[in-house]
């Protein structure tokens, strides 16, 4: 199943399948580690749900919601 970053509930965790944001958001998304074939769980979320915290790559990272909704994710099951 797939959907971007942004729907994902707390606790979830999916694989990176396509980053579909402009050139400017692409590669700072692809700096912070956010490339196809990286786990990302979904840890926390602000009240408000911007923004949230996930944990890629061994460390925490927090993301703006429409950077989230740029990342297609394939949710492990």
């Amino acid at each position: 199943m797939t959907k971007t970053l942004d729907k994902f509930e707390i606790g979830e965790t999916g694989i990176v399948k396509k980053v579909t944001a402009e050139s400017m958001i692409k590669r700072r998304l692809f700096d912070m580690g956010i490339t196809p074939g990286a786990n990302i769980m979904l840890r926390k979320r602000a009240p408000l749900g911007d923004p949230i915290e996930v944990n890629i790559r061994g460390y925490e990272l927090a993301l703006r919601k429409t950077e989230a909704e740029c990342v297609l994710m394939e949710v492990n099951e």
